[in-house]
């Protein structure tokens, strides 16, 4: 990148003598503008299946065949693949491999890769790059329709015949190009505020207005009002239900079953609004615990639905309201809807040997037991290993633990 700078005098403090009689202007300073150069890659890549590899040879020195054309940068690329060789003094010992500029272009300038797999699995792939390393003449140039970039001698032939690279008679290559752009940016003449968008208010004062709706759902006795098309571009499962071929036939009012009214209510609140409403109110209770409690039957709504945006950020707030009276819960909810980092920041806050027994006596512990015994297993060994040596009381028993009982030998009905 590089930036230029001109400078432009001011007034000539030279005057003719038919203009001496008038006062001289003052002097102005210099005037000064700049701009700036910008050079990067349009990037792209084609993968080519070669197959029927022992079919092609003897094809003849010089004879190739071609992938389809691909696009990048504005310009078609081809890559080429000459089973003999491309060059006659060779005598066919070598495959020779090139990517060709094939629609019309005068000194395009590109960077390129080509790469052979490996299809063992090992990833030893053979790869001819220009990306990456320094560049002693700069990329590549190519003249005009036809020029081609690559390697004369890419394989010795009988060399690729017995390698990991040819696997049931095919080859596989990918070819990365990078087309060089430059264009100068001078300074703005112009100063246009652009408004942010406001494209979820609109649609949030939509389901606040009720103008339009088309679809009801009971939940718990309560009546939603929703649009079919907003629901439907929102959640692949509601778009099933709406319009799929094994659709609700009480298009009328869809009766919700296992989910609360407040839940649902936030549901459709991210639905329209894109943003989590605040849970503490929807719970009725501004505590700690009762947000939690939401966020929890949110998150596993969010996965009834499809709605991954919505259960990360229900996953970002469980992880970040970790406490004892909720952290069991929190982690068999973890478990069965299959959240890796927060299932994470739950094992090793409960395996923390200041809350670990604590966390043992809750409600939720006993539901966890149950509802996720192999959880324990992990627990157990998290706890070993961050150097709780011996478990010797029975509540910390491994029997304890494992069986479905409280401390006191009673069986426990889960509860969540």
């Amino acid at each position: 990148m590089g930036s230029g700078r001109v400078y432009r005098g001011g007034t000539s403090s030279r005057t003719s003598s038919s203009s001496s009689s008038h006062p001289s202007a003052p002097n102005q300073p210099p005037t000064e503008t700049a701009s700036t150069s910008i050079t990067d890659t349009v990037n792209g890549s084609h993968h080519f299946r070669i197959s029927g590899f022992s079919l092609l040879k003897g094809m003849g020195i010089g004879k190739y065949t071609a992938s389809d054309t691909f696009t990048v940068g504005g310009y078609d690329w081809a890559i080429y693949f000459y089973p003999d060789g491309k060059s006659l003094e060779d005598g066919a010992a070598y495959v020779s491999l090139f990517i060709a500029l094939a629609s019309e272009g005068t000194d395009v300038r590109a960077l390129f890769e080509l790469t052979l797999l490996d299809q063992s699995g090992k990833e030893q792939h053979k790869v001819h790059s220009h990306f990456g390393r320094t560049l002693e003449g700069g990329p590549y140039t190519l003249k005009y329709r036809g020029s081609m970039w690559g390697y004369k001698r890419f394989f010795r032939r009988s060399a690729l015949e017995s390698s990991a690279y040819l696997k049931d008679d095919c080859l596989l290559v990918n070819c990365s190009v990078g087309v060089v752009r430059s264009h100068t940016e001078g300074p703005k003449i112009y100063t246009i505020a652009v408004p942010s968008s406001n494209i979820t208010q609109n649609f949030g004062q939509l389901l606040d207005s009720g103008k339009g709706t088309d679809v009801s759902f009971e939940v718990d006795g309560e009546i939603f009002n929703a649009h079919k098309l907003v629901l439907a571009a929102r959640s692949p499962v509601f778009r099933a239900q709406l319009f799929g071929p094994m659709k609700d036939r009480n298009m009328h009012c869809i009766k919700v079953e296992d989910m609360e009214t407040p839940v649902f209510k936030a549901l459709l609140h991210f639905i329209y609004w894109d943003s989590l409403p605040a849970l503490e109110e929807l719970a009725g209770l501004n505590t700690k615990c009762a947000s939690t409690l939401m966020a929890q039957h949110l998150l596993a709504a969010a996965d009834r639905y499809a709605l991954d945006r919505l259960k990360i950020l229900c996953e970002v707030k469980l992880c970040e309201d970790v406490a004892i009276n909720t952290v069991a819960t929190t982690l068999a909810l973890a478990e069965q809807h299959h959240c890796s980092q927060l299932k994470s920041v739950c094992l090793k806050f409960v395996a923390l040997p200041e809350n670990l027994r604590a966390v043992m006596q809750t409600e939720g512990f006993e539901y966890l037991k149950v509802s996720c015994p192999s959880i324990l297993i992990e627990l157990l060994a998290l706890v070993a290993r961050i150097g709780e040596n011996s478990l010797t009381s029975s509540v910390y028993s491994s029997d304890a633990l494992l069986d479905g009982s409280d401390a006191n030998g009673r069986r426990v009905k889960p509860r969540i």
